[in-house]
């Protein structure tokens, strides 16, 4: 597969980790970016993702977040403040991976972006659904959810 298309395909899968957990995608890039800096980002603004201090604010956000998921007054992930912020953590990770693979930043920032907020509705969707068709509670399927954006994710970031 051409470089490209692995940029923009990661690009859209980190973008739908982002639509599961708005911090969960950012944390596992920028860990991975600590561990193996990208010389492109290097002079960028983007540059701060590989710095270890933001990895760590990073993981801590994102462990927060799948903490506070199991809240029972948490808001839908599809009201405009949850989505907006989706949506601009997909378009993060895909203009950074697309700016560290040499590929076109705005591009990789649009299709992350369209990603997370199309995965935003579609696992509140999901996730609604089967706690109506089970007999399941809806804690079940957000630990579901952590496990498949959090090793999903980490596999999408590594490429």
């Amino acid at each position: 597969m051409k470089t490209k298309q692995k940029t923009y395909l990661r690009a859209l899968g980190m973008g739908t980790v982002a639509g599961m957990r708005a911090m969960t995608a950012p944390a596992l890039l920028s860990h991975l970016l600590v561990k193996s800096p990208a010389g492109e980002l290097n002079f960028s603004r983007l540059r701060y993702l590989q710095l270890p201090k933001v990895a760590l604010g990073l993981k801590i956000a994102a462990g927060a977040e799948i903490a506070g998921d199991k809240l029972p007054n948490v808001p839908d992930r599809t009201i405009l403040p949850e989505l907006l912020t989706r949506v601009a953590s997909g378009a993060l990770v895909g203009a950074t991976l697309a700016m560290a693979n040499k590929q076109n930043t705005l591009t990789g920032a649009v299709i992350g972006g369209a990603a997370a907020a199309a995965s935003s509705y579609l696992f509140c969707f999901l996730r609604k659904k089967l706690v109506s068709t089970t007999d399941l509670p809806d804690y079940s399927f957000a630990v579901l959810e952590d496990a498949l954006a959090l090793a999903g994710g980490y596999q999408i970031a590594k490429g």
